[in-house]
């Protein structure tokens, strides 16, 4: 299996795509959650979602410690999709917001790329100083985890079902705990940031600070739910990030009749 093949879970491949839009997961996610989105996505577009190591079928794969690693080890995959004339678009929600902006950070600062967009869900701006002291204990985690409505709590009850997907979790935590933007880092390229309205680790001030991330265009949405406000909402989620995608330099969607 190559590295693609590894990292890069194909969801849905269209003949002359507007645009190709790789998910990066949360802290103990992994590519099969974005599964259901190519039902609501637009027929034009191509959908990938990053498959970190530790978990499904790269189960016995070395877990990626950090942020920075995840990235670093995603810009080889990701180069080969900006070769070609079809936008990429990369979405990441919670920790895969880091990872994806990371990777776009890397990605720009190698060629800038004109056609690569971002897509920041479910996360904090950089520059925003840190207030939550993350999780320790096993437990604590999985407590935590819950209470986002990360998975359903049965799931963590049984012994053989949480045996498998605590590594990479734990792993995951510790990732997002030791992350340190400069706070500084902009991209040229147009960034949306997704929210949820009462989501508790993410307050609409430090969803809007993303703002700074970016020379370009910005565009924030809001959505009713907490941290995994996209799960409720996956049809109204692609249809802003499509029509987010399609808009000329990610301005505002064509007002119709102009």
């Amino acid at each position: 299996m190559t590295g693609r093949e590894r990292w890069i879970r194909e969801l849905r491949r269209v003949g002359q795509p507007a645009a190709h839009v790789v998910f990066c997961p949360h802290a103990g996610g992994a590519a099969s959650f974005f599964a259901p989105f190519t039902r609501h996505f637009p027929a034009g577009f191509d959908l990938s979602a990053v498959q970190y190591p530790g978990r499904q079928e790269r189960l016995d794969e070395p877990l990626v410690p950090t942020v920075e690693g995840l990235a670093d080890h995603l810009v080889p995959i990701l180069r080969r999709f900006t070769t070609t004339a079809v936008p990429l678009v990369l979405f990441g929600h919670s920790m895969g917001a880091s990872v994806a902006f990371e990777a776009a950070l890397r990605l720009a600062a190698e060629e800038p790329v004109a056609q690569c967009r971002l897509v920041v869900s479910g996360r904090a701006a950089p520059s925003v100083p840190r207030t939550h002291v993350y999780a320790a204990t096993d437990q604590e985690i999985l407590d935590d985890l819950v209470k986002l409505g990360g998975t359903q709590a049965e799931f963590v009850r049984d012994p053989e079902i949480r045996d498998l997907f605590l590594p990479a979790l734990r792993n995951d935590y510790g990732a997002v705990a030791r992350y340190r933007s400069t706070g500084e880092a902009v991209l040229d390229a147009p960034l949306l940031c997704l929210t949820g309205e009462r989501d508790p680790r993410v307050s609409p001030e430090a969803a809007a600070a993303w703002k700074n991330h970016t020379s370009a265009e910005f565009r924030m949405e809001s959505f009713p739910g907490g941290h995994f406000f996209l799960a409720e909402h996956r049809e109204a989620v692609a249809r802003v990030v499509a029509d987010w995608a399609e808009s000329p330099r990610g301005g505002p969607p064509p007002v119709a009749g102009t």
